[in-house]
């Protein structure tokens, strides 16, 4: 294992436990997503693992050996492990140029750019080589951070909410490059989000934090097949929840059913459940319907619009 912690007690002075008998481990080379609610522990985690925070009880190894957070290092931190948080520690006065190549040797000055102008083409900024981070937007200066911490080739990389400043285009943009990039290089990453959907196609496996403690962990396909509480469904994204009293109403076998799992038909089936569409959106690349099922509103995304009463099938 690259990484191994084992029974992490933390809290901040005053408050309560916020990890308690916490325990996680990631193999090299792995893309690992931490995903939950605001609060559950995500920022906090990649701290104590980067060794900004000191931990009350438990143990943390990193590639083979022990690690002891602030306590035992004078400048906090750990050598090959890069975090980029909301705190990007650029060099404000030297430019963007200077500030990805910061720890690229000067042996080769003409390799020296070019892995530069790579690494600025993978997030995204070739066209402010020459500006000052001061004058960057809050993202641009997150994307200029990854960039260095990407130049280091660090063994272990954590990414705290690195799309959160990003539009739809840029992210769409940046993300291939990014983690085809940690790929290429076997960096191993731990990457914090709210949006799940932002690293599911990348991700080894998923994190689900709540309360500090890990409520699921598995591949994102198993995550999404088969989520183990509301909570995990609904981080996951639109998702209709039954209760027990209304799956035996509607005699179905699963508790969950995302809008792309159920089907608007106006074929018989068998056993048909009939709905009334109630509305029907348009919604880019779906319609999205709300659908009343036996007094019970459903969401169904169709591929065209709906109308009147159809019968729901669930998949």
């Amino acid at each position: 294992m690259l990484l191994e912690i084992k029974g992490l007690d933390f809290s901040y002075p005053s408050q309560p436990l916020i990890f308690q008998n916490f325990h996680l481990d990631l193999k090299q080379g792995k893309i690992m997503a931490l995903i939950g609610e605001s609060g559950c522990g995500k920022s906090t985690l990649l701290n104590i693992i980067y060794g900004r925070k000191n931990w009350q009880q438990g143990r943390i190894f990193f590639d083979n050996k022990e690690i002891y957070g602030p306590k035992a290092n004078i400048v906090p931190g750990e050598a090959d492990m890069k975090l980029v948080s909301q705190d990007y520690d650029l060099m404000p006065y030297s430019k963007v140029y200077d500030n990805v190549g910061k720890f690229i040797s000067n042996i080769n000055l003409e390799n020296k750019k070019n892995k530069i102008l790579e690494l600025l083409d993978i997030v995204g900024l070739t066209d402010y080589l020459y500006e000052y981070p001061k004058n960057l937007s809050g993202g641009q200066q997150q994307r200029v951070a990854i960039a260095q911490a990407l130049s280091q080739l660090p063994k272990l990389l954590l990414l705290d909410e690195p799309f959160s400043h990003l539009d739809l285009l840029r992210k769409q943009q940046i993300r291939d490059k990014l983690f085809n990039y940690v790929r290429t290089q076997n960096i191993s990453l731990i990457i914090s989000t709210h949006d799940v959907n932002e690293v599911l196609a990348w991700s080894d496996e998923v994190v689900v934090l709540k309360k500090g403690q890990v409520i699921q962990r598995d591949a994102p396909k198993v995550l999404f097949q088969s989520p183990k509480t509301p909570y995990v469904a609904q981080l996951l994204g639109e998702v209709n929840i039954l209760t027990p009293a209304q799956q035996r109403e509607l005699n179905l076998s699963k508790w969950f059913y995302f809008p792309h799992q159920l089907l608007l038909t106006d074929h018989e089936t068998h056993n048909p459940i009939q709905g009334e569409v109630i509305s029907s959106s348009f919604s880019g690349s779906f319609y999205r319907n709300i659908v009343k099922v036996k007094n019970h509103h459903l969401i169904v995304y169709t591929s065209k619009e709906k109308k009147g009463k159809l019968n729901v099938k669930f998949n």
